[in-house]
């Protein structure tokens, strides 16, 4: 089966592609370009380029995965809703998986802190143990996180090191599309129907809805 993977939850705009079946997992190519202000411009053409490239069209798609933060909520909402839409377009499941969680697969084995930059001076973190999510995800100001890991990796980790105190690994800054597909065969495989993306926003978007109507005077 023919997995899309696809991640908006951070700067990096990320599309990657993967065989996936008895044997498990084969990447076939993933593409990536990080700026924070052009998610809704810069994913489909990623998607495009990566199916290009290894000779594929939509049409040939199987399953999509898709990052569901935690992340700012206009970068987010594109990734998520353009695999739903495709999803539905093509008759085949969406999964949603949590961005850090790639992080942390990505960042190998022992205690280590993911953080992604949550603007506003604070960061969405998790603890993972050899891959394995042990706590999180949330947000809060670099001084305020429980910094038990023996390293961090994310761009979060490298922008606030200095605060985190421990060894950064700056290999790891943004999740992998592939390893987002990787933590979704369970699913693949057992040909769970997928279900809806639900963004791990974990706070209130910048611009809400008025509460309440003020006297033009006031």
């Amino acid at each position: 089966m023919l997995v899309l993977g696809l991640d908006t939850a951070t700067p990096a705009v990320t599309a990657a592609l993967a065989e996936v079946g008895g044997g498990g997992l084969r990447g076939l190519g993933e593409r990536r370009v990080v700026d924070p202000r052009a998610h809704g411009e810069l994913l489909a053409p990623q998607i495009q380029r990566v199916l290009a490239d290894a000779g594929k069209a939509p049409r040939d798609l199987g399953a999509i995965v898709a990052g569901l933060g935690p992340g700012p909520f206009t970068g987010l909402r594109v990734g998520l809703a353009t695999a739903a839409a495709m999803g539905q377009a093509l008759g085949i499941p969406a999964y949603g998986v949590c961005t850090l969680d790639a992080l942390g697969r990505a960042a190998g084995p022992g205690r280590v802190l993911v953080a992604t930059d949550a603007r506003r001076r604070e960061v969405y973190f998790a603890t993972y143990q050899d891959g394995v999510r042990v706590t999180g995800p949330e947000v809060a100001k670099p001084a305020d996180v429980p910094v038990d890991a023996e390293r961090a990796v994310g761009e979060g980790a490298v922008k606030y090191s200095e605060i985190f105190g421990i060894p950064i690994d700056d290999r790891v800054l943004y999740p992998s599309g592939e390893a987002l597909i990787a933590l979704a065969l369970g699913e693949i495989g057992a040909g769970a129907e997928g279900g809806v993306l639900t963004p791990l926003y974990l706070r209130r978007p910048d611009a809400v809805a008025a509460t309440e109507r003020k006297h033009v005077l006031q």
